[in-house]
């Protein structure tokens, strides 16, 4: 009599922690590139790059989606470990710290030089006195057609957005759990074979025609193309994240997914190359037809880092545990190296690609000494979404008391 076996239990995925690693890395790259891109940024290179515009699109239509995806598996394996108010406790714990650190001390560095570069009205330039207008929200710091408002996150938009995400899957668990984990069960069943390319496709394009009437912001409240976009992204990363029949599919479509990807990017680039920023608005049915190929872009560029992750880098060690842990204090800190160096570095007069170079170096330095300087100090540690060391116990205290007669063999400690 033959008798099935039970599937496997999923505890870790080793490749969705890769791909966040990279991902992250790619987007520390990314914001070198922001310096000196034609789009706006906080501080800019006095020698603009416009060939950068095409090379950024490389990335950005796939890369933060592909984030809250990766953030919302993440959460499922916290979620299957804990009851909902733990988890709720756990998701506080670990991105409120950071955010109000953010906001209070890492950000106004980066608004600092911004205002200095950026704003036509009187300047305050002695950072005491900057700072203190930043928390109060006084400065009024504009340009000819805006101003700043402070205090703000500036890049940890990411965080805020992924902490109330957070908290409104805890109510979804906490209302209907069950019903939830079936609809994962759910997409396990449907997305089979060609689907799996074609209906996450169309529901990315029917997303991402929200943009033509409400355009990425960034602020919390009033970005609702983004909000449906990151959290349908992050419910999808919680609901698959345990399946290995989608992860098996991914592997198989993988090639497929960049088969979707790269041409569609060569459109989407030279489409930014011809319609460049700041210049005329395309007309509406262009524009329209371009959230399509940029949906193709989006889910083929998912669908490939997702199956070649699952393919390649489903190996544990030691060097990834390090990332790991490294990679969520290195989002916190890298934007504002990256200006402070930026702004500094630009007035030396340094050849382009040398400047570039040294930019992207400073960065990851100042990323690793930070993390290195963090893991070891307890106290800093949540504030940098690390968990707190437990006490070293002196071999006294841990020693535990005998409860053997004497000459009985202990067992051994694990």
């Amino acid at each position: 009599m033959m008798t099935s076996r039970p599937a496997p239990t999923v505890t870790r995925r080793p490749d969705l922690d890769w791909i966040r690693v990279l991902a992250f890395f790619t987007l520390i790259v990314f914001h070198v590139g922001m310096f000196y891109g034609p789009w706006e940024w906080h501080v800019k290179s006095p020698h603009e790059i416009p060939e950068m515009a095409p090379i950024l699109m490389a990335t950005s239509p796939w890369r933060l989606t592909l984030l809250f995806l990766v953030s919302g598996a993440a959460t499922r394996f916290m979620a299957d470990k804990m009851t909902v108010r733990a988890l709720t406790r756990a998701r506080l714990a670990r991105l409120v710290p950071p955010l109000a650190l953010a906001v209070l001390v890492l950000v106004p560095p980066q608004t600092y030089y911004q205002v200095i570069e950026q704003a036509v009205t009187p300047v305050e330039t002695f950072y005491p006195a900057f700072y203190l207008k930043y928390l109060s929200g006084t400065g009024h710091w504009c340009r000819v057609n805006d101003c700043l408002t402070t205090p703000t996150y500036n890049h940890m938009w990411f965080v805020s957005y992924l902490l109330v995400y957070s908290l409104a899957l805890s109510a979804l668990l906490a209302l209907a759990g069950t019903r939830l984990r079936a609809v994962g069960d759910l997409l396990e069943t449907r997305l089979t074979g060609w689907r799996l390319l074609v209906l996450p496709f169309v529901g990315l394009l029917a997303l991402d025609l929200l943009q033509l009437r409400f355009p990425i912001t960034h602020w919390l409240l009033h970005d609702w193309y983004n909000h449906v976009l990151s959290f349908t992204a992050f419910l999808f990363g919680f609901l698959i994240a345990k399946s290995l029949p989608l992860r098996d599919a991914f592997v198989r479509w993988r090639w497929w997914g960049l088969v979707l990807a790269v041409p569609a990017y060569a459109v989407v680039a030279y489409y930014t190359w011809i319609f460049p920023f700041g210049g005329p608005t395309p007309p509406l049915g262009l524009r329209a037809a371009m959230r399509v190929v940029y949906a193709l872009q989006q889910w083929g560029a998912i669908v490939a880092a997702l199956g070649f992750g699952a393919r390649h880098l489903n190996r544990d060690g030691p060097v990834l545990r390090y990332l790991v842990q490294a990679v969520f204090p290195f989002y916190l800190v890298h934007q504002t190296i990256t200006v402070v160096a930026g702004h500094n570095l630009a007035p030396l007069g340094l050849n382009q690609g040398v400047e570039a170079a040294l930019l992207v170096v400073i960065t990851f330095i100042g990323c690793f000494a930070t993390y290195e300087i963090v893991r070891r100090v307890n106290f800093l540690r949540p504030w940098f979404g690390l968990k707190r060391m437990a006490p070293v116990r002196s071999p006294d205290t841990a020693k535990a008391p005998e409860t053997q007669p004497q000459g009985q063999a202990q067992p051994v400690q694990a």
